[in-house]
Protein backbone atom coordinates (compact mmCIF):
# COMPACT_ATOMS: atom_id res chain seq x y z
CA UNK A 1 0.00 0.00 0.00
CA UNK A 2 1.40 3.38 -1.03
CA UNK A 3 1.84 6.00 1.69
CA UNK A 4 0.58 9.47 0.91
CA UNK A 5 1.04 12.70 2.89
CA UNK A 6 -1.46 15.50 2.19
CA UNK A 7 -0.61 18.97 3.53
CA UNK A 8 -3.66 21.18 2.95
CA UNK A 9 -5.40 23.67 5.29
CA UNK A 10 -8.79 23.89 3.54
CA UNK A 11 -11.06 21.32 5.29
CA UNK A 12 -13.27 20.61 2.27
CA UNK A 13 -10.33 20.06 -0.07
CA UNK A 14 -8.47 17.98 2.50
CA UNK A 15 -11.48 15.78 3.25
CA UNK A 16 -12.17 15.25 -0.44
CA UNK A 17 -8.58 14.24 -1.13
CA UNK A 18 -8.35 12.01 1.94
CA UNK A 19 -11.58 10.18 1.13
CA UNK A 20 -10.72 9.77 -2.55
CA UNK A 21 -7.22 8.39 -1.96
CA UNK A 22 -8.39 6.10 0.84
CA UNK A 23 -10.87 4.63 -1.64
CA UNK A 24 -7.93 4.17 -4.03
CA UNK A 25 -6.19 2.05 -1.34
CA UNK A 26 -3.61 4.62 -0.29
CA UNK A 27 -2.48 4.90 3.31
CA UNK A 28 -3.21 8.59 3.89
CA UNK A 29 -1.67 10.92 6.48
CA UNK A 30 -2.87 14.53 6.64
CA UNK A 31 -1.78 17.85 8.08
CA UNK A 32 -3.47 21.27 8.07
CA UNK A 33 -0.30 23.01 9.27
CA UNK A 34 2.67 23.70 7.04
CA UNK A 35 5.17 23.27 9.84
CA UNK A 36 3.62 20.07 11.14
CA UNK A 37 3.41 18.67 7.62
CA UNK A 38 7.06 19.51 7.02
CA UNK A 39 8.04 17.76 10.27
CA UNK A 40 6.12 14.64 9.22
CA UNK A 41 7.79 14.64 5.81
CA UNK A 42 11.21 14.98 7.45
CA UNK A 43 10.77 12.19 9.98
CA UNK A 44 8.52 9.66 8.22
CA UNK A 45 8.78 7.93 4.85
CA UNK A 46 6.12 8.56 2.18
CA UNK A 47 5.74 7.54 -1.45
CA UNK A 48 4.35 10.94 -2.44
CA UNK A 49 3.40 14.30 -0.92
CA UNK A 50 0.45 16.45 -2.00
CA UNK A 51 1.33 19.98 -0.93
CA UNK A 52 -0.76 23.16 -0.92
CA UNK A 53 1.07 26.35 -1.85
CA UNK A 54 -0.56 28.62 0.77
CA UNK A 55 -0.41 27.21 4.29
CA UNK A 56 -0.27 28.53 7.85
CA UNK A 57 3.13 28.61 9.64
CA UNK A 58 5.17 27.47 6.62
CA UNK A 59 4.15 27.83 2.97
CA UNK A 60 4.41 25.17 0.30
CA UNK A 61 7.36 26.72 -1.52
CA UNK A 62 9.43 26.86 1.68
CA UNK A 63 8.41 23.30 2.59
CA UNK A 64 9.41 21.92 -0.81
CA UNK A 65 12.64 23.89 -0.93
CA UNK A 66 13.65 22.79 2.59
CA UNK A 67 12.80 19.15 1.90
CA UNK A 68 15.06 19.14 -1.16
CA UNK A 69 17.84 20.91 0.74
CA UNK A 70 17.65 18.17 3.37
CA UNK A 71 17.88 15.40 0.78
CA UNK A 72 14.20 14.39 0.83
CA UNK A 73 13.45 13.44 -2.79
CA UNK A 74 9.88 12.18 -2.29
CA UNK A 75 7.76 13.21 -5.32
CA UNK A 76 5.73 16.37 -4.62
CA UNK A 77 2.47 17.34 -6.31
CA UNK A 78 1.82 21.01 -5.56
CA UNK A 79 -1.68 22.52 -5.34
CA UNK A 80 -2.34 26.20 -5.89
CA UNK A 81 -5.11 28.70 -6.57
CA UNK A 82 -2.73 30.97 -8.48
CA UNK A 83 -2.90 30.74 -12.26
CA UNK A 84 0.02 32.89 -13.44
CA UNK A 85 2.63 30.96 -15.40
CA UNK A 86 5.40 32.47 -13.27
CA UNK A 87 3.93 30.73 -10.23
CA UNK A 88 4.15 27.41 -12.04
CA UNK A 89 7.78 28.07 -12.91
CA UNK A 90 8.57 28.98 -9.31
CA UNK A 91 6.77 25.89 -8.05
CA UNK A 92 8.74 23.59 -10.32
CA UNK A 93 12.09 25.30 -9.84
CA UNK A 94 12.02 24.71 -6.09
CA UNK A 95 11.71 20.99 -6.61
CA UNK A 96 8.05 20.16 -7.11
CA UNK A 97 7.42 17.27 -9.52
CA UNK A 98 4.02 18.34 -10.81
CA UNK A 99 1.55 21.18 -10.39
CA UNK A 100 -2.28 21.37 -10.28
CA UNK A 101 -4.26 24.61 -10.23
CA UNK A 102 -7.43 24.94 -8.18
CA UNK A 103 -10.25 24.29 -8.74
CA UNK A 104 -9.35 20.78 -9.85
CA UNK A 105 -11.05 17.47 -10.44
CA UNK A 106 -10.26 14.83 -7.83
CA UNK A 107 -9.94 12.34 -10.68
CA UNK A 108 -7.28 14.55 -12.26
CA UNK A 109 -5.29 14.63 -9.01
CA UNK A 110 -5.52 10.84 -8.70
CA UNK A 111 -4.31 10.48 -12.29
CA UNK A 112 -1.39 12.86 -11.68
CA UNK A 113 -0.38 11.03 -8.50
CA UNK A 114 -0.48 7.63 -10.19
CA UNK A 115 1.55 8.99 -13.12
CA UNK A 116 4.22 10.28 -10.74
CA UNK A 117 4.34 6.95 -8.93
CA UNK A 118 4.69 5.08 -12.23
CA UNK A 119 7.65 7.19 -13.29
CA UNK A 120 10.72 4.96 -13.31
CA UNK A 121 13.29 5.79 -10.66
CA UNK A 122 16.60 5.43 -12.45
CA UNK A 123 19.40 3.85 -10.48
CA UNK A 124 22.11 6.45 -10.85
CA UNK A 125 25.06 6.81 -8.49
CA UNK A 126 24.58 9.61 -5.99
CA UNK A 127 27.03 12.45 -6.51
CA UNK A 128 27.77 14.71 -3.57
CA UNK A 129 30.70 16.60 -5.11
CA UNK A 130 31.77 17.15 -8.69
CA UNK A 131 34.29 19.32 -10.51
CA UNK A 132 35.30 20.05 -14.08
CA UNK A 133 37.60 22.71 -15.51
CA UNK A 134 37.61 25.40 -12.77
CA UNK A 135 34.01 24.70 -11.68
CA UNK A 136 33.21 22.94 -8.40
CA UNK A 137 29.84 21.70 -7.10
CA UNK A 138 28.81 20.37 -3.71
CA UNK A 139 25.31 19.06 -4.40
CA UNK A 140 24.62 18.04 -0.83
CA UNK A 141 25.37 21.52 0.53
CA UNK A 142 24.22 23.23 -2.68
CA UNK A 143 27.40 25.24 -2.98
CA UNK A 144 29.31 26.08 -6.15
CA UNK A 145 32.41 27.94 -7.24
CA UNK A 146 34.01 28.97 -10.50
CA UNK A 147 37.66 29.47 -9.78
CA UNK A 148 37.76 31.02 -6.33
CA UNK A 149 34.44 32.83 -6.74
CA UNK A 150 31.20 31.48 -5.25
CA UNK A 151 28.39 31.15 -7.80
CA UNK A 152 24.70 31.17 -6.95
CA UNK A 153 22.52 28.45 -8.47
CA UNK A 154 18.81 27.85 -7.98
CA UNK A 155 17.55 24.50 -6.71
CA UNK A 156 16.46 23.60 -10.24
CA UNK A 157 19.83 24.60 -11.69
CA UNK A 158 21.58 22.23 -9.27
CA UNK A 159 19.11 19.54 -10.27
CA UNK A 160 19.74 20.05 -14.00
CA UNK A 161 23.52 20.12 -13.62
CA UNK A 162 23.45 16.97 -11.50
CA UNK A 163 21.23 15.26 -14.07
CA UNK A 164 23.73 16.03 -16.84
CA UNK A 165 26.88 15.05 -14.96
CA UNK A 166 25.30 11.73 -13.99
CA UNK A 167 24.82 11.14 -17.74
CA UNK A 168 28.14 12.46 -19.02
CA UNK A 169 28.44 12.01 -22.78
CA UNK A 170 24.76 11.06 -23.21
CA UNK A 171 22.61 13.13 -25.57
CA UNK A 172 19.50 14.35 -23.72
CA UNK A 173 16.59 15.64 -25.75
CA UNK A 174 14.49 18.55 -24.48
CA UNK A 175 11.31 16.57 -23.86
CA UNK A 176 13.20 13.98 -21.82
CA UNK A 177 14.76 16.74 -19.75
CA UNK A 178 11.38 18.39 -19.13
CA UNK A 179 9.77 15.08 -18.22
CA UNK A 180 12.48 13.66 -15.97
CA UNK A 181 13.86 16.80 -14.33
CA UNK A 182 10.97 19.22 -14.24
CA UNK A 183 8.57 16.29 -14.02
CA UNK A 184 5.83 18.13 -15.83
CA UNK A 185 4.88 16.69 -19.19
CA UNK A 186 2.68 19.63 -20.21
CA UNK A 187 5.24 22.28 -19.47
CA UNK A 188 4.71 25.32 -21.78
CA UNK A 189 7.54 24.85 -24.29
CA UNK A 190 10.85 23.18 -24.94
CA UNK A 191 12.09 26.76 -25.42
CA UNK A 192 12.11 26.85 -21.62
CA UNK A 193 14.95 24.31 -21.68
CA UNK A 194 16.92 26.35 -24.22
CA UNK A 195 16.71 29.49 -22.10
CA UNK A 196 17.62 27.54 -18.99
CA UNK A 197 20.70 26.01 -20.64
CA UNK A 198 21.75 29.42 -21.94
CA UNK A 199 21.66 30.82 -18.40
CA UNK A 200 23.60 27.85 -17.05
CA UNK A 201 26.32 28.38 -19.63
CA UNK A 202 26.77 31.95 -18.42
CA UNK A 203 27.65 30.55 -15.01
CA UNK A 204 29.88 27.58 -15.89
CA UNK A 205 31.47 28.29 -19.27
CA UNK A 206 34.47 30.55 -19.89
CA UNK A 207 32.88 31.57 -23.18
CA UNK A 208 29.10 30.92 -23.08
CA UNK A 209 28.81 31.58 -26.83
CA UNK A 210 31.35 28.82 -27.50
CA UNK A 211 30.62 26.22 -24.80
CA UNK A 212 33.02 23.37 -24.09
CA UNK A 213 31.00 21.46 -21.49
CA UNK A 214 27.26 21.93 -22.02
CA UNK A 215 26.98 21.27 -25.73
CA UNK A 216 24.09 21.64 -28.16
CA UNK A 217 23.64 18.60 -30.39
CA UNK A 218 21.85 19.83 -33.52
CA UNK A 219 18.26 18.55 -33.76
CA UNK A 220 18.88 16.14 -30.88
CA UNK A 221 19.26 18.02 -27.60
CA UNK A 222 22.16 18.63 -25.23
CA UNK A 223 25.19 16.76 -23.99
CA UNK A 224 27.54 17.33 -21.05
CA UNK A 225 31.26 16.79 -21.60
CA UNK A 226 33.65 17.05 -18.67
Amino acid sequence: MKKLLIIEDDPATLNGLEETFSEENFQVTTSISGQMGFDKAMHESYDLIILDLVLPEKNGIDICKDLRKNGINTPVLMLTGKKDEIDKIIGLEIGADDYVTKPFSLREVVARVKALLRRPQELRPEIEEYSFSDVYFNFRKQEAKKGSNPVDFSVMEYKVIKYFVQREGEVIDRNKLLDEVWGYENYPSTRTVDNFIMNLRKKIEDDPSNPKHLLTIHRAGYKFVK
